[in-house]
């Protein structure tokens, strides 16, 4: 041990041979020549100390205070340090740039053999932190250095990255896991309300979250590393299909708006199609003007420049904008509807249609590298959304029928079936499946029992399974909350489970979860005989992931909880009377 004490304070302390300074070698070396070691001793004190005269005669009078030496030199030495750093900060900030560089380089050559000694590394990190262009050399000596490189500022950090972008990806692997997570983490969330969901907080608000910042900080005003994160994300986004990543290619390309980093922005070609995009998805709604600019900047994309579709096509396939474009579309149609129009006739509805099916191919084009459009089938505009269109009209009538005294009413009943080409076109199209779920959100929120009933069972084949996708349930169970008193119907829960939910759970762990969490939330409301039913089949398997057998536990206590306390005999209030004796008279 004291063999590699030794080692590690030699190593520490070269460099001060490099200055010509004494170090503790020296002095050993001293000793062990000399014939007088208190006097070498003093005059290695002389020669070393601070060479100061007025100092000579303070020392003593320190010595009588006991104030060791080591305590003073320690103090006088942070001191020093201090001043010194101020002083290089101000050399980075004053000047022209050419001759405070010059400075800061000279500065560096002179105390870089003394970056491995504990107190004087900071001096040096600050230099090199405040140098554009460190010398390679001395980047590939920080780099093969652990401690170094854990030690330097993440601007000398950025000059290290850019030329190994193995090591960034070793940075930036952790960062883009937890942004996964959190954001899986948030749509099995226990808190269940329509109010407070995935989508509630505002684009402004995300950007402040840790791994956006952390990213934003590592890329600073370097376009190489902003482009070899957008790689990462690519990359990632092809791997395993999770739309999250694009989330956050838009959100770090509007956290470095925000920042005003114009080196960045300017290059991205994106930068101002994602900027009003992200106006549009703070109102929750594309109004006519920015769906103006949104088509100008799609249709501005001339020939040889295909390749940016690849990252508008990232950017419209993130979850905040599929919610934005769906709901804007949900709204036409219904404005639609009161103007007795089409939808081929709105060019604003068109627009959205285009947008989504640009979002919802961007794996595709990503994968195959042919960067065009994709083709809107005619029959989501012309058979499709009409259907849809006349589903808010059966709503419409049904409602104000049943408003009517009941003399007035005629016997109408309200549609049970759905046409056999709205749930072909749920099948075979992501982007009119895409409307169908969130025209199936709309009339959840709505409290619209009788759509959702004869809706619901059509959502068991869709495209792709969209229908048990996390986002979609995540949603749904939100709106659910509202028609919590249906669920005391057992012809609502034989729909709600029977039909649609328990189709898919054993096969699906996530919809597993996601019935648990309604369940955890609304079992009070549910018929009690059909909550022993679903806690019997909704019974975790051994292969049932931690998550399921927590949530399932979760709803045994509660429901526990819920049941009455069983009743226990009262103690009969009947006293057995004892005889008592007649009193002796006096």
């Amino acid at each position: 041990r004291l063999y590699c004490c030794g080692k590690l304070a030699t190593t520490m302390f070269a460099g001060l041979t490099e200055l010509g300074i004494s170090n503790g070698e020296d002095l050993k070396e001293t000793l062990t020549n000399c014939t007088e070691p208190l006097k070498a001793i003093e005059l290695f004190q002389t020669e070393n100390g601070i060479l100061l005269p007025s100092l000579q005669s303070a020392l003593p009078f320190l010595d009588l205070h006991g104030t060791p030496r080591l305590e003073f030199h320690q103090s006088v030495f942070d001191e020093l340090r201090e001043k010194l750093l101020e002083r290089i900060s101000a050399i980075a900030g004053e000047g022209k740039d050419e001759d405070r560089y010059t400075k800061l380089e000279e500065l560096l050559e002179k105390s870089f053999p003394l970056v491995k000694m504990p107190s004087l590394q900071p001096v040096v990190m600050c230099v090199m932190k405040h140098l554009p262009k460190v010398p390679e050399k001395k980047l590939k000596l920080v780099t093969a250095d652990k401690e170094l490189y854990r030690a330097c500022a993440v601007e000398v950090k950025r000059q290290i990255w850019q030329d190994n972008q193995a090591l960034f990806g070793d940075e930036v692997s952790p960062l883009l896991k937890q942004y996964i997570l959190e954001k899986e983490n948030a749509l099995f969330s226990n808190d269940i309300s329509v109010l407070h969901n995935f989508f509630s907080p505002s684009p402004k608000a995300r950007r402040q979250g840790e791994v956006v910042q952390k990213l934003t900080h590592m890329i600073g005003k370097n376009v190489k590393l902003y482009d070899m994160v957008l790689q990462f994300l690519r990359t990632l986004f092809l791997r395993t299909r999770n739309v999250h990543y694009c989330t956050l290619r838009a959100e770090l390309l509007m956290s470095l708006h925000d920042l005003d980093i114009t080196e960045i922005c300017s290059v991205d070609p994106c930068h101002k199609f994602t900027w009003c995009l992200d106006a549009c998805i703070r109102e929750k709604f594309v109004d006519n003007k920015r769906a103006r600019e949104l088509q100008g900047f799609l249709d501005s994309i001339k020939k040889g420049q295909e390749q940016v579709l690849g990252d508008l096509s990232m950017i419209l396939c993130d979850p905040f904008t599929i919610n934005t474009l769906a709901l804007s579309t949900m709204r036409n149609l219904q404005e639609l509807v009161n103007q007795d129009a089409l939808p081929r006739d709105s060019s604003d509805l068109l627009l959205l249609l285009r947008m989504l099916s640009l979002g919802q191919g961007a794996w595709d084009m990503i994968d195959s590298q042919i960067f065009r459009e994709p083709k809107l089938e005619v029959e989501v505009v012309t058979k499709f959304l009409p259907l849809i269109m006349s589903f808010i009209v059966d709503d419409y009538t049904f409602n104000v029928d049943q408003k009517l005294p009941s003399e007035e009413r005629a016997p109408i009943t309200y549609p049970v079936t759905v046409p056999e080409m709205l749930s072909k076109l749920m099948q075979d199209n992501r982007v009119a499946c895409e409307l169908g779920l969130y025209y199936v959100l709309h009339i959840s929120k709505q409290r619209n029992k009788n759509a959702l009933l004869r809706l619901l069972p059509a959502l068991v084949e869709t495209y792709n399974d969209m229908a048990f996708s996390d986002i979609f349930l995540h949603l749904l169970t939100g709106n659910l909350t509202l028609l919590s008193e249906e669920l005391g119907s057992e012809e609502f829960c034989n729909v709600l489970f029977d039909g649609f939910l328990l189709t898919s759970f054993s096969s699906k762990d996530n919809v597993h979860r996601h019935t648990l969490r309604l369940l955890v939330h609304l079992h009070h409301k549910v018929v009690p005989s059909k909550l022993e039913f679903l806690k019997k089949v909704l019974e975790p398997t051994k292969q049932s992931s931690d998550a399921v057998k927590e949530l399932y536990n979760q709803l045994c206590e509660k429901v526990d909880q819920q049941k009455p306390s069983p009743v226990t005999e009262a103690p009969s209030l009947d006293l057995p009377l004892h005889a008592v004796p007649t009193p002796v008279t006096l």
